[in-house]
């Protein structure tokens, strides 16, 4: 295979602190011999494990960005036994823009894996994740939230997977993060995900979803970095610290098959009849689309499938056929420890 065009400002091999890029050829009109330059720090300090935080993967999802940009900021090659990769805006030109794809190609970077070293600008940048970023890790930690259209509970979430040893290690990597809530999550759509990425080379994954509605809010910014601090003590690279006196619980949830997913099959004006986090019954009214081309029309009722906690929804008040309304998700055990 063709080596990868990007190359990093940076040695991942030296001892320190080192704040960088990764270097992305892309001739474009307003620069023949341009680049384009995603952020990156490496921290490391003797040897031990490495872990790799990630932020940005959607460019309108905001917490990971910020946590992970202070984090770069302060953390001490002193305070680190191992080595400490951040990358808060994975996908830098979808982040620019302020959109879940990339402004260059369209490209949606967790669609995106394994990547091309020659295709587009989001696969290159997919390609160099997968082939020399993610051989290095030994734990990965994928921060994100619902971006402009979507709204969630904050919670920590892994896959159900075939290796149960992988498994019941990032079960507990993510109780380390320490969310309010932990979810075993269903994907809809899992063809390119960085997520399969990390996991199918054997590693120790986590990802979040950590609010949504296009912002971040200060709650949700304490749980980036409270979490990302409890991930990085429990990969053994950081001490605890005093956060891991602090006794916290979490909520773990459950998305065990499709009927946790409402669609909407309708275009309208969308009034959600629950709130994030309420318990709602098979047969409860979700939400109700209205017709806004005419009045005098009855809305189309949404009814939940099953039983549980309404986990995410829809965020803008409009609504397109096709888009997914609400999430309902499995109460499996409440009040269980949380955090390292």
């Amino acid at each position: 295979m063709r080596a990868s065009p990007i190359t990093p400002t940076v040695d991942l091999s030296a001892d320190g602190e080192q704040h960088g890029f990764l270097k992305l050829p892309y001739s474009r009109d307003d620069s023949a011999w341009g680049a384009i330059m995603i952020p990156m720090t490496v921290v490391k300090r003797g040897e031990g494990p490495t872990v790799l935080l990630t932020g940005g993967n959607h460019g309108d999802e905001y917490e990971g960005p910020i946590a992970l940009s202070k984090l770069a900021s302060t953390l001490k090659d002193s305070d680190v036994t191992g080595r400490v990769i951040i990358v808060p805006f994975m996908n830098y030109p979808a982040f620019a823009a302020g959109k879940r794809t990339s402004s260059v190609d369209s490209g949606n970077l967790n669609r995106s894996f394994p990547g091309k070293p020659d295709g587009t600008v989001t696969e290159k940048i997919a390609d160099y994740f997968q082939r020399h970023l993610l051989p290095l890790a030994d734990y990965v930690l994928d921060i994100h939230a619902g971006g402009r259209t979507l709204d969630f509970l904050p919670f920590a979430a892994i896959h159900v997977l075939p290796d149960a040893q992988q498994q019941s290690r990032c079960e507990a990597a993510m109780r380390a993060f320490g969310a309010p809530y932990s979810m075993h999550m269903l994907e809809l759509d899992s063809v390119g995900l960085f997520d399969s990425a990390v996991e199918e080379a054997g590693k120790v994954f986590v990802s979040t979803e950590l609010g949504g509605g296009g912002t971040a809010t200060a709650a949700s910014i304490a749980i980036a970095e409270r979490g990302v601090h409890g991930f990085l003590a429990h990969a053994g690279v950081i001490a605890h610290g005093d956060s891991g006196n602090v006794r916290r619980t979490t909520t773990l949830l459950d998305m065990p098959d499709g009927t946790c997913y409402t669609t909407s099959e309708h275009s309208g004006l969308l009034e959600m009849c629950h709130e994030l986090g309420d318990f709602v019954k098979e047969g409860d009214v979700l939400a109700r689309v209205y017709d806004a081309t005419r009045t005098g029309a009855a809305p189309v009722e949404y009814i939940a499938r099953r039983c549980g906690l309404l986990a995410a929804r829809h965020f803008p008040g409009l609504v397109q056929i096709g888009d997914t309304v609400a999430v309902v998700a499995d109460v499996i055990e409440e009040n269980i420890p949380a955090g390292v």
